[in-house]
């Protein structure tokens, strides 16, 4: 069982943005505080990350000045999941590398609007929950680490 949705303060005030301290927000509390029309989908895709990728930790916090529900494999960024004013928005790292996975997801996945690591969508038949789960299973092999690592040690050359 997850924790009951608070808010908990989690630091100093953010640096130069914003008045307010920082707060802390478990995953149920923010998508309950998305549109109700949303929530269901956003729980999904939620649940289908958590299920298909063990490499990743999700917490909620701010990311490109918005603030979701991010999932970071061994500290890094791997996805993102957000809801923004007028879309939803899952952030995919490893189709931002990926010029296959990105091709093959574009495809899969053509009524949802796609940048070079971000898939814009509006509801469920868009971004089926069936393809969102193949995604994040292609991507879960997907090692960020490892990757990070061999392009430090390219540079050192």
């Amino acid at each position: 069982m997850s924790d009951p949705p608070v808010l908990r303060q989690a630091g100093p005030l953010a640096a130069g943005k914003f008045n307010s301290p920082i707060f802390e927000m478990n995953i149920d509390a923010y998508i309950l505080q998305q549109p109700f029309d949303r929530q269901d989908l956003l729980r999904k895709i939620h649940k289908v990350i958590i299920a298909s990728d063990k490499t990743v930790e999700a917490k909620v916090q701010l990311m490109m000045g918005k603030e979701m529900i991010v999932y970071n494999a061994s500290g890094i960024f791997k996805y993102g999941l957000a809801s923004i004013k007028n879309y939803m928005s899952l952030h995919v790292l490893p189709i931002y590398g990926s010029k296959n996975l990105h091709s093959k997801y574009k495809y899969l996945l053509g009524s949802a609007n796609f940048q070079k690591g971000c898939i814009n969508f509006k509801n469920e038949k868009q971004i089926p929950i069936n393809i969102v789960e193949e995604l994040i299973l292609e991507c879960s092999r997907v090692d960020l680490l490892k990757i990070k690592e061999q392009y430090l040690h390219s540079k050192q050359k």
